[in-house]
């Protein structure tokens, strides 16, 4: 009889571990410790629960590192993109999901596989010595416990960031006689119009109010141990960047770029809020990159700031939570087992990727190479060109300063072609035309992508 995987975390990494296990006939021990442990961000009970954005990011595997992510990890039966491809809502040219049937399709098909036991109990301290293969896939929200067990086993410190979640509107709440439906340059998605966001116009002098409130808004306190914690760039909540200059905002969420305002067109806006589809019913809009850790009175009364939502009624309000991870490239090895005790390994978030895409396809590499260990087979990790392998290669050793103090430069990261392996771009179109610039660089994405699906086929077979 085969032994059992221990699992350990039943988010999108864990969750995606199991099934990669399971589906190698080895059996898997899954534990969550929801619900008789809750966390300040779930909502649910539900397994592959999402707690910020409903959306996996851009779907286009050409020109978009985390879209051919996306690609790959379906070449690879991914269960996460399976049932992210099922639970579709319109977004442009980005994978956005209906939160709810995303996470009960995911919970459904772990809870009914035969090779897959879930114990709802919370692992205290480190796994006993009976569970000699386990992953350890708590994500950002390890529990204390857990936590120091890890450390303490290290000798490390771990670093720590805060992740800010964005409010959450009823869609019958907003004006539509001020705002209206665009996709940016009218994209248009795999599930989608062309017409898939709802737009919120802005001119400057509505603007620059909406900035000086910002900056005068009361946040969230932290407690003690959060005051030294930095954000992650990705994440930053909107107060935060506003105090990084007043057009911050301007060059990210709420650029104007690629719509036109149908009520008065011929008017440039200054600024544009956008609010993206949350649930499959449409009932629900998310005000996409606005996540803020403003109190909740002074927030609803900042948002309403914005022209077509005077009157908004929120289902769900921003909010904050501390995210921890390791400093995977001094104390993990390059499959992702614990450098001090190579029994764990580690995977999603809390190795130090960052988004939901991201975790669940270092989990599947965790899951594949666990089944592996088990029956006694050996793993090629994936070639350092395609996607999954440039992430993989950054958590375990692609960007470390110092080996002896502290984590050196390692930080969070979001998939991206700086993590490639260089290639080298023809300096001409099929037409003769000399690129340049942005032509130059979008033709050398393209490059990368085809070379990783190549790689990774490859691979595979």
């Amino acid at each position: 009889m085969i032994k059992p995987v221990c699992i350990i975390g039943g988010g999108l990494a864990g969750c995606e571990a199991a099934w990669q296990v399971a589906q190698q006939n080895v059996p898997v021990i899954l534990y969550e410790m929801r619900p008789g442990r809750k966390t300040e961000a779930h909502k649910t009970d539900h397994l592959a629960e999402l707690v910020c954005s409903n959306s996996f990011r851009s779907d286009e595997p050409t020109t978009n590192a985390v879209g051919l992510l996306h690609a790959e990890m379906r070449l690879m039966g991914s269960l996460i993109m399976a049932c992210a491809d099922a639970h579709q809502v319109p977004a442009g040219s980005a994978l956005a999901v209906d939160r709810d049937g995303f996470a009960e399709k995911v919970t459904s098909l772990i809870e009914s596989h035969p090779l897959i036991e879930i114990r709802r109990t919370e692992m205290c301290g480190l796994p006993s010595n009976e569970f000699d293969n386990t992953i350890i896939a708590t994500g950002p929200l390890t529990s204390e416990i857990l936590a120091k067990a890890i450390l303490d086993l290290t000798g490390e410190t771990s670093l720590a960031f805060f992740d800010a979640i964005a409010p959450i509107i009823h869609r019958e709440s907003i004006n539509m006689d001020k705002a209206w439906f665009q996709s940016r340059y009218d994209k248009i998605g795999p599930v989608g119009t062309g017409a898939d966001y709802i737009n919120c116009p802005m001119d400057k002098e509505q603007f620059n109010a909406f900035i000086d409130r910002l900056l005068a808004a009361d946040s969230t306190e932290f407690k003690d141990f959060e005051k030294d914690t930095p954000y992650f760039n990705g994440c930053l909540p909107i107060e935060v960047m506003a105090t990084r200059g007043r057009e911050t905002l301007r060059f990210g969420p709420m650029k104007p770029v690629g719509l036109t305002n149908p009520h008065n067109p011929t008017v440039k806006a200054h600024a544009i809020v956008q609010l993206r589809q949350d649930n499959k019913l449409g009932t629900l809009y998310n005000i996409v990159g606005f996540q803020t850790k403003i109190k909740y009175a002074e927030q609803a009364n900042i948002l309403r700031m914005i022209p077509g939502l005077e009157n908004a009624e929120f289902a769900r309000l921003g909010g904050i939570h501390r995210n921890t991870y390791l400093n995977s490239p001094k104390v993990l090895d390059k499959t992702l087992r614990l450098k001090a005790d190579q029994r764990l390994r580690f995977a999603g978030q809390i190795t130090g990727c960052e988004g939901y895409v991201e975790s669940a396809s270092v989990g599947l590499i965790a899951g594949r190479l666990a089944a592996a260990e088990r029956l006694g087979m050996n793993f090629e990790m994936p070639p350092e060109t395609t996607a999954i392998g440039a992430l993989l290669n950054h958590i375990t050793g692609g960007h470390i300063e110092t080996v002896d103090s502290g984590p050196g430069s390692f930080q969070p990261m979001n998939v991206n072609f700086g993590l490639f392996p260089p290639i080298d771009a023809p300096s001409k179109d099929e037409n003769g035309k000399r690129l340049k610039g942005t032509d130059k660089s979008i033709e050398k994405k393209k490059l990368m992508s085809a070379r990783a699906l190549r790689d990774l086929e490859s691979w595979l077979s």
